[in-house]
C-alpha cells in the first residue's frame, strides 16, 4: 500500500457514515419500491423524471446523465419501463441520432401510484431523522459534493434533471 495523505480522524468519522450511507439507502429505497410497487429505484426515478418535463418525453442520454448512470445501464432500465408498457421509446425528430424516451398514460399512473409510498420511506429514511436545520445542512453538502447549483432546479418547480446548470 502506498503511503499518502491519509484522511484525518475527523474525516474519517465523516467518511465511514457517509460510505454506510451510499449502500444501505439506495438498497432501502430499491426494496421498498420493488416490494411494494414492483419498480427498481432507477426505474421510478425515470418515471419521476419523464412525469414532470413537457411533453413528458426527455432524451435517453439526458436521462442517463440525470440519473448518473451510463447510456448502457438507461437503456436496460428504460427495455424494463417499456416491456411494462410504461415508457415507449423512438427517435427525435428534430435529431435523428437520438431516442426520446416518452412516459405513456400507464406510467404515469403507475408513478402516480407509486410515489406516496416511496416519499414515506424517504421520509423515514431520511428526513424524519434530520432537524430542519440538518435538512439545510444536507441540502447544502449535497450541492458542494454533486459540485452543481441544485437550488434554481428545486426552486423551479423543474425536475434537477432538466433545470440544473449545462443540461
Amino acid at each position: 500500500m502506498s503511503e499518502g495523505p491519509w484522511l484525518s480522524s475527523g474525516e474519517q468519522r465523516a467518511w465511514v457514515p457517509l460510505a454506510a450511507l451510499l449502500f444501505r439507502l439506495p438498497a432501502a429505497l430499491d426494496s421498498q419500491l420493488q416490494r411494494e410497487e414492483d419498480l427498481t429505484f432507477a426505474g421510478y426515478m425515470v418515471l419521476a423524471m419523464l412525469s414532470e418535463v413537457p411533453d413528458r418525453a426527455m432524451r435517453m442520454s439526458e436521462l442517463a446523465a440525470a440519473t448518473s448512470t451510463t447510456q448502457s445501464r438507461m437503456s436496460r432500465v428504460a427495455g424494463g419501463l417499456e416491456k411494462a408498457g410504461y415508457l415507449t421509446r423512438s427517435m427525435d425528430p428534430q435529431d435523428r441520432r437520438a431516442v426520446l424516451a416518452r412516459l405513456t398514460d400507464a406510467g404515469l399512473d403507475k408513478v402516480k401510484a407509486a410515489s406516496p409510498s416511496h416519499v414515506q420511506a424517504v421520509r423515514a429514511a431520511v428526513f424524519d431523522r434530520l432537524t430542519p436545520a440538518q435538512v439545510d445542512q444536507l441540502a447544502a453538502i449535497g450541492a458542494s459534493l454533486i459540485g452543481e447549483d441544485w437550488t434554481g432546479a428545486i426552486d423551479s418547480g423543474k425536475p434537477a434533471a432538466v433545470a440544473r446548470p449545462g443540461s
